[in-house]
């Protein structure tokens, strides 16, 4: 019984991945405003209904992406050590990240390049992440539980806060000026500059 719901379960993921891969192909050819729900579900072989079961919108479907690296991010951030501090655990887990992207995924890179052309885009991922934002300082908060820190929730909402700011910001600034330097420097730079005001 157990296998039968592991495969479902892998089933239901390699749709909503190709749902995602679907709809940022789609829209990086022919611009997102073009692109319908049909469309998208032909793309990835699937009926519209099937759409409608794993996502509301295209918006949805485009960024879900993100919603996996999200996920990633908070397990990374629950694994590092007690003894860094916050900042250093935030920060080091991105760098985790970040460096799997410097494979430059082309659906990522696609991705990103529709968030910044498309402001309702941009809104929509910020609404995302400012959930994600809520969960990194509760998880912030108990590492300091755990390691008999203070727990202040306020210091780490700001932190968290910073955090995805700075993100955006180095990803917009690399988007631009790709051949500058990598992902994962413009990253870091950012990272270290936010660090110089926090501490």
């Amino acid at each position: 019984m157990e296998a039968i719901a592991g495969l479902r379960e892998r089933k239901k993921a390699a749709t909503r991945l190709a749902l995602h891969r679907a709809v940022t192909e789609l829209a990086a050819a022919k611009g997102l405003d073009a692109v319908t729900v049909d469309a998208i579900a032909d793309h990835a072989n699937v009926s519209r209904r099937t759409f409608s079961n794993y996502f509301a919108s295209k918006e949805e479907a485009l960024l879900y992406g993100d919603r996996l690296r999200f996920e990633e991010l908070l397990l990374a951030v629950r694994e590092r050590p007690t003894e860094e501090t916050p900042w250093q655990a935030l920060t080091r887990s991105a760098r985790v990240l970040i460096g799997d992207l410097a494979t430059m995924d082309p659906v990522w890179l696609a991705q990103m390049r529709l968030v910044f052309k498309h402001p309702s885009l941009a809104a929509y991922q910020v609404t995302a992440q400012s959930t994600v934002e809520r969960e990194l300082a509760a998880e912030l908060v108990a590492r300091a539980a755990r390691t008999g820190g203070a727990a202040d929730a306020l210091h780490a909402q700001v932190l968290a806060a910073v955090f995805f700011a700075t993100v955006r910001a180095a990803v917009r600034v690399w988007i631009e000026h790709p051949d500058e330097r990598p992902l994962a420097d413009t990253v870091n730079a950012a990272f270290d500059a936010a660090a110089e005001r926090l501490y």
